[in-house]
């Protein structure tokens, strides 16, 4: 039996809950801090809420949005998962939403000449395209705050035990000297 010439272990499931520490781990201690990372899972959960009647294109949103914000994307595509698991109830808002912005009867030429049942899926869809940029912008901004806040104190316990285990540690080395 020869070892793999790579020096990279072979998949153990074992291993996948030591790996999603070690990458949650990571998403805690990014660069630029607990605000960079809550703006990424805004921005993923901005763009769930429209994803649907874009048939799905909206997703590639998130790249451009992470970019120009500068947020994680990691934590994008976390707030987009997320935004996945609440969608179902959200878009019953999001087409109430949209009800109240558009305006009533809305008639344009192409839509004269299309069949009634395209006619109803284009202004169901219209609304709900229309809510969800509303309702996603509304949610990521209550969010945002939130999960800022409980990075930063989790960052700040963190560094808490490690500043009282250094402490500790110097205290015990210098009482045996």
């Amino acid at each position: 039996m020869a070892k793999q010439a790579t020096g990279k272990k072979p998949f153990q499931l074992r291993n996948v809950g030591r790996w999603f520490k070690y990458k949650y781990l990571q998403l805690t201690r990014a660069k630029g801090g607990p605000a960079i990372v809550a703006l990424g899972f805004s921005v993923g959960l901005f763009v769930e809420m429209f994803t649907l009647p874009t048939a799905g294109l909206a997703f590639f949103l998130i790249f451009p949005l992470v970019y120009v914000f500068r947020a994680s994307m990691a934590a994008a595509l976390i707030g987009f998962v997320f935004g996945k698991v609440i969608y179902i109830p959200m878009s019953f808002l999001n087409r109430q939403v949209g009800g109240w912005v558009l305006p009533r009867g809305i008639k344009g030429h192409l839509l004269s000449v299309l069949p009634d049942w395209l006619d109803t899926f284009i202004k169901f869809n219209l609304k709900l395209f229309v809510g969800g940029v509303i309702d996603g912008a509304v949610l990521g901004l209550i969010v945002f705050y939130p999960i800022k806040w409980l990075l930063e104190w989790y960052d700040g316990n963190r560094k808490e035990k490690r500043r009282k285990r250094k402490e500790e540690t110097l205290l015990s080395s210098g009482s045996e000297g």
